[in-house]
Formats: structure tokens, sequence, C-alpha cells
């Protein structure tokens, strides 16, 4: 209780526990306790004990706890073992008001320094963060870039390996849209993208990713989904594209804005890189092309084709 209202004379709060197991069912029921000072010998749990449960908490509370051992006068032994468990600092009894003093001040710049350590470690985190979302996200679009989409597929081809998962990918493309750039400007052609880019992730699952496959070509990614399925999909965007409505003088069938898109499928078994799933799609976004755009081909149906036209050349 003489410590406890030195303490509070020297403009500091204070709470007393009566042993160290008190003393520590308090710790840990109060955040932000900045200095601890102890007694050595206690009832329960003594003071090397506390100073080493209190030291194993470091890490998953915010700020740094000062730990002053109090020890009796010429008792350097104890002092020093104190210090190699994890103390800060020792009181030698009886109490001296200006070592006390002295001692607090000394725990306020360290804890006060370790707080700032502490905020500028959380900014720094959320600055790296941000810097490596950044790093895999389109600037225009907001979509995912190259970097992330590789990422992203890597990750999805092990899932097909290991949970035997299949995944689809949509390659689309913005149809005549050098003439749009031509005629409008390229600052109305990036906001053609971006609005497409909307109506991309509007129209997709929660589950399924977006990015931007460079210049005019986005690409969606579509989690566990066949090819019927992915070719809806793609169809409700090539759709909701169309039904923007925007005026696409150099195109003039039908005179809007649409989009064209290719579909290819991941299924288990097969030994299919994801270069050569992307090479399919854009194969299937070719064809789409090659038979008038504003479309939805399925990579399936181009090798239906060629295996036709095969047929009946021989």
């Amino acid at each position: 209780m003489i410590l406890r209202r030195a303490i509070e004379k020297l403009g500091h709060e204070c709470q007393a526990a009566e042993d160290g197991m008190e003393a520590w069912k308090m710790y840990r029921e109060t955040p932000g306790v900045d200095v601890i000072i102890s007694d050595w010998m206690m009832p329960r749990m003594d003071g090397l004990e506390l100073c080493n449960k209190v030291r194993s908490l470091m890490g998953s509370r915010e700020g740094y706890t000062f730990f002053i051992f109090l020890t009796a006068l010429g008792d350097k032994e104890h002092a020093f073992e104190g210090l190699r468990a994890g103390a800060d600092d020792y009181l030698s009894k009886p109490l001296d008001r200006d070592e006390l003093r002295a001692r607090l001040i000394a725990a306020t710049r360290v804890t006060s320094l370790q707080r700032q350590l502490t905020q500028q470690k959380e900014e720094l985190e959320r600055l790296n963060r941000e810097l490596f979302r950044q790093a895999r996200t389109d600037p225009l679009t907001r979509l995912g870039n190259r970097l992330r989409l590789r990422e992203d597929l890597e990750t999805l081809r092990a899932r097909v390996n290991r949970y035997g998962h299949t995944y689809s990918v949509v390659l689309c493309d913005i149809d005549s849209f050098k003439l749009y750039n031509d005629r409008y400007g390229h600052l109305a052609g990036d906001e053609i993208l971006q609005r497409v880019a909307n109506a991309l992730m509007e129209t997709l699952r929660a589950g399924d990713s977006s990015y931007r496959y460079g210049g005019e070509e986005l690409l969606a990614v579509l989690a566990e989904q066949t090819s019927k399925s992915a070719s809806v999909a793609a169809e409700k965007l090539r759709a909701a594209v169309e039904e923007m409505s925007i005026p696409h003088e150099g195109h003039p069938m039908p005179g809007v804005v649409t989009v064209s898109a290719g579909v290819a499928t991941l299924i288990p078994g097969e030994d299919k890189s994801t270069d050569t799933l992307i090479k399919e799609a854009d194969e299937a976004l070719y064809r789409a092309k090659e038979l008038g755009k504003n479309r939805v081909v399925c990579h399936e149906e181009t090798v239906g084709n060629r295996d036709s036209k095969s047929s009946s050349a021989s």
C-alpha cells in the first residue's frame, strides 16, 4: 500500500494485488498495463514465475509491459536472475521514492517507444499489403492483372490435381475497339473498358475472378464450372454489354459496343497447362470474331468444327 500511494503521488494509476496469482489474473484481464512492480517471494506464485508468464504473452498483447522486481537491499543475485528471466529493472528495499520516480520515467520512455514501434509496424504491414494488392491490380479497370492471373491459375490448377475440381476461363474482347478509339478518342475508350469491366464483375458469381488480360481483352476465371455453365455466364456478360446500348458508329451491326467471348475448360485428369487453357480460350474467341462478333464460342465447338472439316476433306 505504501508503494501504491507513492506511485499514485507520481501521477500514475495503480492496481494492487495480494500475491502473484492475483497479479497474473489481473494482468490478463486488464488491457494496457504499462508497468508491473513485483516482489520476489509471494504465496502461490513467486515473482520469477509471474515474470515468465507475463513474457510468454508478448506478441499476443498490444504494447509492452515493463517489469520491475523489488529485492532486498544488497540482494544483487536475485536481481540479476530476474533480469535474465525477462525483467527490465529492479528496486531495492526499503523503497526509495527518488529511485521509484527514476524507474518509472525510464519505464514510460520504453513503453512509449514500444507503442510507436508497434504503430509503425502496423502501418508498414498495411502499406505492404496495399503495395501487394496494387502490384496485382490493373489501375484502369481495377481488375486483377497478368501477375495476379498467373498466381490464381496455378492455385486453381493445384486444386484440380488435388481435389478433382473443374474450372473454366472466359476470354472477352471488345469488338472493333480500335475503331472506337479512332472515332471517339482514347479517353472514351478507357471509359468503355471500365464500364465493360464493371459489367464483368457484376455478372460473375462471388467465387469467380476477373482480370484485364491485355489491351481490350478481359478474362474471367470461373471456379467449378463446366463448359456449358461457363458459356451461360459468358452469354450473360455479352448480353449485359449490348444492353448498355453504348453508341459505336464504327461497329454498324448492331451499332453499339459489344463483346465477343471464347470459353475453355480444364477438367480433372487432363494434362493441360494454364498456358494451353488460355490458348484454347483465345482460339475460341478468334472463332467468335470470324463468325461475326458479338457472340460466345466454346473451345469444344472449334474442335468439333475442325474434326468435321477433316472428315469432309478425307
